[in-house]
């Protein structure tokens, strides 16, 4: 028997904005598993009379239609913000706490402060409001799956810029995820300034 998708909906989001009496955000990241590039995140408010059609986890869209998606919901929400962790926070920090600081930075963005939040996954991270994890969260909440997009989009723009400034790697096709022309580059190029030394890959370049 096949499983159905769930569809986003703002029942958490309403549920939660009840018991704490003011605005809730939902939060998520983009960019955590990459050898390059920092890790985004991002945080939105919805308004439930101003919800853009179509919205859904980051990773089930088209970037054409991420892209539309990024538009309409910065036009429609009551406020977002975007953060990023850098490359050395990420090898300073741990890339965990980097994306709790890029979550953190995405909250302090927002000129509407939320109340509470909604996270994807299972980890509480300690943000500026108090926080709710929920696993799966892209596909039930409609705030988690907007954020989701934003730091999508956000951090696919910024790889895009990194292609031109480090050419050679193809960071605008696979965004500094594992692939082949990726480890290609690397072995005939070496790391860039922007790969994540405390990656074991790119680690066991540099002590060669």
């Amino acid at each position: 028997m096949t499983r159905t998708r769930p569809i986003p909906t703002l029942t958490l989001e309403t549920l939660l904005s009840q018991r704490v009496g003011g605005p809730v955000c939902g939060v998520d990241e983009a960019g955590r598993g990459p050898w390059a590039g920092p890790v985004s995140a991002a945080a939105v408010i919805l308004s439930p009379d101003h919800l853009p059609d179509g919205m859904n986890d980051s990773k089930a869209l088209s970037a054409k239609r991420r892209d539309t998606l990024e538009s309409e919901i910065k036009a429609r929400a009551v406020s977002w913000g975007v953060g990023f962790a850098t490359v050395e926070e990420i090898d300073e920090l741990n890339i965990l706490n980097a994306t709790g600081l890029a979550m953190r930075r995405a909250i302090e963005a927002m000129a509407v402060p939320p109340v509470a939040a909604l996270v994807d996954g299972n980890h509480r991270f300690k943000l500026p409001c108090p926080v709710e994890t929920v696993v799966g969260g892209d596909g039930l909440s409609l705030s988690i799956a907007a954020a989701s997009i934003l730091a999508k989009t956000a951090r696919d723009r910024l790889m895009v810029e990194m292609d031109a400034l480090y050419p050679g790697y193809g960071f605008a096709g696979h965004k500094g995820y594992n692939a082949p022309v990726h480890q290609q580059a690397l072995r005939t190029l070496g790391p860039s300034p922007i790969h994540r030394k405390s990656w074991a890959p790119i680690k066991a370049l540099l002590d060669q």
